[in-house]
């Protein structure tokens, strides 16, 4: 059973002979078009959906069951199955609709919907229907309604009985209550205070005498048969804030809320509303090959990240929204180089979002002429060309983040703020004493423009700098309000930890005595010394047979053999020929015309079917230990696969990973070096390697061979002030080839071990990685204090920014606890769904602070809490709890190894447990 339904019946159990049901018990959406607005919808527990748009009862996630929508007493004629019902059932035709209305008196009915089309719709994973029209047939003048009735009764019983644990929701149909309430999920009907007159076209107040008709009708429901009531009203789609305010009255009235417009195909308004976690972002598609190496892309979409907030991405020459809905977008950012050529067009579209009421903030250059009247529609003047030089005489906080911006006279957009509640962030004063603000915070946003964004350094390549605080800025000027933030760095509490290697070098021949391969002195002196989760891969034409080395093959097989045979690593491909240029591979047309493009294996052109799914299967079938499954894929090269090529991925329920360029370090001190999560192509999603490779340390392994050393600069930096990255510990089989590089490996290593973390598969990140897309945040209508988290199945970290309040531990439900860390409190989600209610005055609450494993059972009750742990490596775990509590691991008492106050720290050797905390009254 899903878990939101299983939840809601839980409630149900202990709700049921009460008399009533509390409206916020559950939230319902209905959406019967053909694309899903997911992220609106993910907030709620049921959305009835129209099935013949092919949705899969799962598309939303664990914690959102969709429920099928099934016209009962009439038949559209565009379904399938019209042409087999019995022509006897068929009556007439409904002048309204245009649909079929049914003869449901007949009890061939019954049978023919059981069969062929709610059966149907079971076998595809339906356990939950919407089961509408139920009184059409009041259409026929000829039909008894009494055997109607019956008809309706016997097709509920025949369901109930066919399909057992049904869940059948009636839109009115009150009439049959009496007979089969015991049958039913929950009953609805619209146009309880709001309708919509079809005739007239006309969204209409419902008059008084028929709204009190029906809300004594959802009275009885509530109180004789003690089901949900769920009101379906009618609003146009843009009037949110009434949308609001009705759904609140009929909260007030113990009535489940969906306001939306009548065709029910965009996001309406119901008991619970989604926050906004994603952000629209605009950049000039002439500026790169792919999204991939865009600036918005590289320097925005990180922060944006660390916000809580994923990017889409737009360019202004597709086909550009009417509208963004606030619920699901916080905002538009726009980073263009220069003036493009759909300059016009943009200008226009920005300033509609702004006169809505979007906030927008620009970065690097506005993409268009501004005009005297387009920028004071902006609330800026346009002043004089500036006269070198120019002075920085005065700046915000936030300027000078990285680099005191330096911008040239030449290049300045000769803007200042006119409008009163705009903010100067930055002001400069030219020769001639003229003012200028190339940095502002705006009614309508903001603007960073040219050095005040990011400066490439000349004369050294790949070495960028802030010239104001992204972070900050981003905040200010899309008002973005600080709440929690999915963390995939975070795991139980502790900074994410793992390791993965790329397959390159397998057959090498190490620089010992004796020349060993290089993967035998991976395997000895590496894999077998670190047991903690590792990812190794390798690359196919480079171990097998039929490949690049046929002598060595026995022995590099071998060594795989022996390697995925161990249970801390798990099994990658590095593809069939390593692929250094993906666009080559996935485009036949791609005019770069160097030949090395891949590994040169005679007679080969490369395919991303031979590439991915060709040398998975070789792993699995030749080096792979029976039954390890062989699901990972580790991109090569430039990492850079097309959207068709993702679509593979996922296709094959595969994984993949690597991409990026996080590199931040001393010798490149700057939050520009660190990339985001990962990037979208099209819907596919392609998590990016969160640290980079020993390549990069190592001048692309050209020397000097101990580099690698100095990502331990990046995890510290990306660790504080703000935890921005994993710990990952990326580098290839060649590391193991050389002296200097193999000691660089034990440093990295050994600095790693010595730090609080949670090691982890690199499929456990990548999960995580699709999860920050995914998870949910909502608040109640009629309870806004409280964050409601839902569908993170696998991120189960949130951070809690400073200044956020601390959550009631006693009625937040599914929160463990919390550990302080350098940018907030790292609070441990205990299941997929989740509520944060503030905390009010009283005595301190045991909770979890941190472990080195997965939390996977947590069970707060009055003489306690119980709670599993499972990990990699011995356990190690902190609690805060009085004094007098006692601990007890796998049935036996276990002491503390050490205490701070209520902070209790705990060490076993096993890495799983079971675990009970008891604290005497």
């Amino acid at each position: 059973m899903p878990r939101a339904l299983a939840l809601f019946l839980t409630l149900l159990s202990c709700l049921a002979g009460s008399g009533s049901v509390q409206a916020a018990a559950f939230s319902i959406a209905f959406h019967y078009g053909a694309t899903l607005p997911v992220d609106g919808l993910r907030a709620h527990d049921i959305v009835v959906v129209e099935p013949d748009h092919g949705h899969a009862p799962g598309a939303l996630g664990p914690d959102t069951e969709l429920f099928a929508y099934v016209s009962v007493g009439e038949v559209h004629p565009q379904r399938a199955y019209l042409a087999d019902i019995p022509a006897a059932l068929k009556r007439q035709t409904n002048a309204d609709w245009g649909s079929i209305v049914i003869d449901v008196s007949q009890p061939a009915w019954a049978a023919f919907m059981a069969e062929r089309i709610v059966g149907p719709l079971w076998q595809r994973g339906y356990r939950g229907f919407f089961l509408d029209t139920l009184d059409s047939y009041r259409l026929l003048a000829d039909v008894d309604p009494a055997a109607a009735q019956r008809g309706l009764e016997q097709l509920i019983t025949t369901l109930t009985a066919r399909y057992p644990g049904i869940r059948l929701i009636l839109n009115r149909g009150f009439e049959l209550l009496p007979a089969v309430h015991t049958q039913v999920f929950a009953v609805a009907a619209e146009s309880v205070h709001r309708g919509w007159h079809a005739g007239s076209g006309r969204y209409v107040a419902v008059p008084e005498a028929d709204r009190r008709w029906l809300l004594e009708r959802f009275d009885d429901v509530r109180q004789r048969y003690a089901l949900p009531v769920i009101g379906i009203d009618y609003l146009p789609a843009g009037a949110l804030d009434e949308a609001r305010a009705l759904a609140r009255r009929l909260l007030a009235e113990d009535i489940i809320p969906w306001i939306a417009e009548p065709s029910l195909t965009t996001l309406g308004t119901g008991a619970m509303e989604a926050l906004p976690r994603r952000v629209l972002v605009v950049y000039d598609a002439a500026e790169a090959s792919a999204v991939n190496y865009t600036n918005a892309h590289r320097y925005i979409e990180m922060p944006l990240n660390y916000l809580g907030y994923v990017a889409d991405y737009l360019t202004p020459d597709a086909p550009l929204p009417d509208r963004l809905d606030p619920r699901i977008h916080a905002g538009i950012v726009t980073w263009m180089t220069g003036g493009i050529a759909q300059g016009t067009r943009l200008h226009r579209w920005l300033q509609a979002q702004i006169d809505a009421g979007t906030r927008v903030a620009v970065f690097d250059d506005f993409g268009f002429e501004l005009g005297q009247r387009g920028a004071a529609r902006l609330g800026l003047a346009l002043a004089p060309p500036p006269q070198a030089p120019l002075t920085l005489s005065a700046s915000d906080p936030i300027i000078g983040f990285e680099m005191t911006p330096r911008p040239r006279a030449s290049t300045l957009l000769p803007i200042t703020v006119s409008h009163p509640d705009g903010k100067p962030l930055a002001e400069l004063t030219d020769a001639a004493g003229q003012r200028y603000h190339p940095a502002a915070i705006m009614p309508w946003g903001g603007y960073l423009l040219d050095a005040f964004a990011v400066t490439e350094l000349p004369g050294i390549e790949g070495q960028s700098r802030w010239g104001a605080d992204p972070f900050a800025f981003l905040q200010r000027a899309l008002r973005l309000p600080p709440r929690p933030v999915p963390d995939p760095a975070t795991a139980s509490g502790r900074r994410l930890l793992m390791a993965h290697i790329d397959g390159d070098g397998f057959p090498s021949l190490a620089e010992f005595p004796g020349s060993p391969l290089a993967a035998q002195v991976l395997l000895d002196d590496v894999l077998k010394r670190y047991r903690f989760p590792h990812a190794m891969s390798v690359i196919e034409a480079e171990v097998s047979p039929e490949g690049l080395y046929p002598a060595l093959a026995t022995k590099l097989e071998g060594i795989a053999r022996q390697m995925f045979a161990l249970p801390h690593v798990e099994i990658a491909s590095h593809t069939y020929s390593h692929p250094f240029k993906w666009r080559k591979v996935f485009d036949t047309r791609d005019d770069d015309r160097a030949a090395d493009y891949h590994l040169e294996i005679p007679g080969y052109t490369p395919t991303p079917e031979r590439e991915i799914l060709g040398s998975i299967d070789y792993i699995r079938t030749r080096l792979a230990p029976p039954g390890k499954p062989v699901r990972l894929l580790l991109w090569s090269g430039n990492a850079a696969p097309d959207a068709a090529t993702l679509k593979l991925i996922e296709e094959h329920d595969l994984l993949d990973m690597n991409g990026g360029n996080t590199t931040m370090s001393r010798r490149r001190p700057t939050v520009a070096a660190v990339s985001p999560i990962g990037v979208h192509q099209g819907p596919y999603f392609q998590p990016y390697a969160p640290i980079m490779n020993e390549n990069v340390y190592t001048n692309d392994w050209t020397g000097p061979y101990y580099g690698f050393r100095d990502v331990i600069d990046t995890f510290r930096m990306t660790g504080e002030p703000r935890r921005l990255k994993p710990i990952n510990i990326y580098y290839h089989t060649y590391s193991a080839s050389k002296l200097a590089a193999l000691k660089a490996l034990h440093t990295v290593y050994d600095w790693t071990l010595a730090q609080p973390t949670q090691a982890v598969f690199p499929s456990d990140y990548i999960a995580m990685a699709h999860n920050f897309n995914t998870l949910s945040l909502a608040r109640a209508l009629d309870d806004p204090d409280t964050l409601h988290i839902r569908h993170a199945d696998a991120l189960r970290s949130l951070r809690l920014p400073p200044g956020f309040p601390a959550p009631d531990l006693r009625h937040s439900a599914g929160l463990a606890g919390w550990a302080d860390g350098p940018d907030g409190r790292f609070a441990t989600l205990a299941a997929s769904r989740a509520s944060l209610r503030p905390a009010r005055p009283g005595a301190p609450v045991p909770h979890f602070v941190s472990a080195n494993a997965r939390l996977t059972h947590w069970q707060r009750h009055p003489a306690g809490i119980d709670f599993t742990l499972a990990g990699h490596t011995p356990l190690e775990l902190t609690l805060s709890h009085p004094g007098h509590c006692r601990l007890q691991a796998n049935g036996r008492a276990l002491a503390a190894a050490r205490h701070d106050g209520p902070t209790h720290h705990y060490r076993l050797d096993a890495t799983d447990a079971r675990l009970a905390l008891r604290c005497p009254a």
